[in-house]
């Protein structure tokens, strides 16, 4: 088979047949509702491309003439995230999972057989139109890696976990003969530790997340009506503060002092914002929370609202996770009938309305700028700080910005008191930490636990180590570093990881055992960071390709000694001239594998092959 990209090698309409030619009323209904709402441009676009299955330049334009905006900007946004096609797609798509679990059990192997075998590449069609191959980083499912997806051009998408090259050929080579890809559902995630020292996943395993009564009988929006009529605002801040909690998202920065910020921010109109854009590859804490108890973060919220002055919130969902929006939608609109969310909530004088707001396949949106960029419908691309969310935020106003789990928070430190929260964790890191644990662990899941928990007992937990002994951690996804063998009973608390090297990050932790390459590791994520840069500045853009460049030659086995200084000194420039987070922290795998790990980078230098084997194996990193 000839190969093509995948933009150009699906069937065609006529060129007098074009998506916005084709246009059908529910279209048409979907521009009526939205048409006053230029702002969600990117829901728009989802909507429009679920009907057609991609977006064509007539269809750009005619949404441009309907929301009277420049046909650049709609454009631009729609060429800027990955979940939006600007061309017809292959009857089948086929897509691997190349996750950091994915990966470690094969995935990239495995799309790399698939390219031979179909003799396209990766982001490509074959010739008759039949099937397309893509990948993608991460989809939230790692106790299933390595995992696959195939997609008919109806839309009705098959999941199957733990394949093999052979099977998942024979099956394509079935499906592109017309049979039904029987697959499975995602598998609910684990959730496993002590059940007293659980706050954010209390609920999470003895409710039905679709059903309002069920968590009102836990307890649901209960702290919130208690909050609103018995508590001023000052007096919630004063306890979020006096709790010591610190955002979950990875920063690890006080939480009731940005309240507090938000709150003395000036302007009539404020906003509170749930960041559920969980990106890093191996991290599935806010996948669980969102799916299990969606009521919980929306009280959080809600709570937050009240207590910055702000009557206005979104959700931002990853596109990744259509469950989780689909969960917080029905608990959105169950709590407003219900009369707890919504205006006058709990017949109070506060107000405070949620929406969903679905990302579009764009890592560098979980950076806060970027977010807020992508939520008023324009390409997710980081700013210059300052001035910060809490002073110039959405529209201009001051915007509260906490992670999911962060909100998750809040109703047990105001319904049961700042002290029992700062009774768990250490000095400086109170309350507990969600992890999501993966990689070679017996038990791929999400853990509760506090503070200051080590490495050594979250294994236990996990029921220990698969494959050979324990070697690393890595943690902060594609941001962060590793927890060494040698530190494995390091307290995990965000001080202690930054004293050797990694971060905190959202919680992702994957396991890895002794026969893995830790410079395969380094280049994994090295790759990662190259493909979700947002372009905008060069040290991030420039530089993750020169990194990976240079990875590439090492696992190759044609790297010299020289290079690791280059290396290193590259690095560094990109952590202190890179425009936003992203750019900062993608050395940070790189510069933690060399610390604790140079002996490997050696070896594979002078050697010229990779001591483990790992990068002999062939495929993508």
């Amino acid at each position: 088979m000839n190969i093509q990209k995948e933009r150009h090698s699906a069937p065609r309409v006529s060129d007098n047949q074009t998506a916005a030619s084709m246009m059908t009323p529910d279209v048409e209904d979907v521009l009526e509702i939205w048409k006053h709402r230029p702002d969600a441009l990117i829901e728009i676009l989802h909507a429009v491309q679920i009907r057609y299955g991609w977006l064509d330049r007539p269809l750009l334009g005619r949404l441009a003439d309907e929301l009277k905006l420049p046909p650049s900007l709609v454009y631009g946004v729609a060429s800027f995230y990955h979940a939006f096609r600007l061309e017809p797609r292959g009857q089948q798509t086929c897509t691997v999972c190349t996750g950091t679990s994915c990966h470690l059990q094969g995935g990239s192997r495995l799309l790399h057989e698939l390219e031979k075998h179909f003799k396209i590449h990766s982001g490509t069609t074959t010739a008759d139109g039949t099937l397309a191959l893509k990948k993608i980083r991460c989809l939230g499912a790692c106790g299933m890696a390595p995992l696959v997806r195939i997609e008919g051009n109806n839309g009705r998408a098959s999941f199957h976990a733990d394949m093999h090259p052979e099977q998942i050929i024979k099956l394509l080579q079935d499906v592109m003969q017309g049979a039904p890809p029987a697959g499975t559902t995602l598998l609910p995630v684990d959730i496993y530790g002590a059940v007293h020292s659980r706050i954010v996943l209390e609920n999470c395993s003895n409710q039905d997340p679709e059903e309002l009564s069920r968590a009102r009988a836990a307890g649901a929006y209960a702290t919130l009506a208690r909050a609103v009529q018995e508590m001023t605002p000052e007096d919630v801040c004063r306890q979020i503060t006096a709790s010591g909690l610190r955002g979950r998202g990875g920063a690890g920065y006080p939480t009731g002092t940005k309240w507090q910020m938000v709150r003395e921010g000036r302007g009539k109109h404020k906003y509170v914002v749930a960041n559920g854009d969980e990106g890093d590859p191996g991290a599935f804490m806010d996948r669980t929370l969102m799916e299990c108890d969606p009521h919980r973060v929306l009280e959080g919220m809600a709570i937050a609202g009240y207590a910055v002055g702000a009557a206005s919130g979104f959700v931002y969902v990853r596109s990744e996770y259509p469950l989780a929006a689909q969960r917080l939608r029905e608990a959105i609109a169950q709590a407003e009938t219900a009369g707890v969310l919504g205006r006058h909530l709990s017949g109070t004088g506060f107000s405070f309305n949620v929406r969903v707001r679905i990302g579009a396949g764009a890592f560098v949106c979980g950076e806060e700028t970027a977010l807020m960029a992508s939520i008023m419908g324009r390409r997710g691309q980081p700013v210059i700080r300052p001035p910060y969310p809490p002073q110039k935020g959405l529209w201009g106003h001051a915007t509260l910005i906490n992670n999911v789990e962060t909100f998750a928070n809040i109703v047990a430190i105001i319904g049961r008191g700042s002290e029992q929260f700062r009774s768990l964790g250490t000095a400086g890191n109170s309350g507990t930490k969600v992890f999501s644990i993966s990689g070679d662990v017996a038990r791929v899941g999400v853990v509760e636990v506090p503070l200051g928990t080590t490495m050594r007992e979250l294994l236990t937990l996990a029921g220990g180590v698969t494959g050979g002994g324990f070697k690393a951690a890595q943690t902060g996804g594609a941001s962060g570093g590793c927890i060494p063998a040698s530190h494995i009973d390091l307290p995990i608390d965000y001080e202690s990881l930054r004293g050797i090297g990694t971060i905190m990050g959202s919680g992702g932790l994957v396991v890895l055992n002794d026969q893995r390459c830790m410079v395969d590791v380094a280049r994994f994520f090295m790759q990662f960071c190259c493909d979700e840069s947002c372009g905008k500045c060069t040290p991030c853009r420039a530089g993750t390709q020169q990194a990976l460049r240079i990875l590439d030659r090492i696992c190759a086995g044609r790297g010299i000694e020289t290079e690791l200084l280059q290396l290193e000194e590259l690095c560094h420039l990109m952590q202190e001239t890179s425009l936003c987070g992203l750019g900062m922290a993608a050395p940070t795998p790189v510069l933690s594998t060399l610390r604790w790990y140079r002996t490997e980078y050696l070896a594979h230098i002078r050697a010229g092959s990779c001591p483990t084997g790992v990068c002999n194996q062939g495929g993508e990193s």
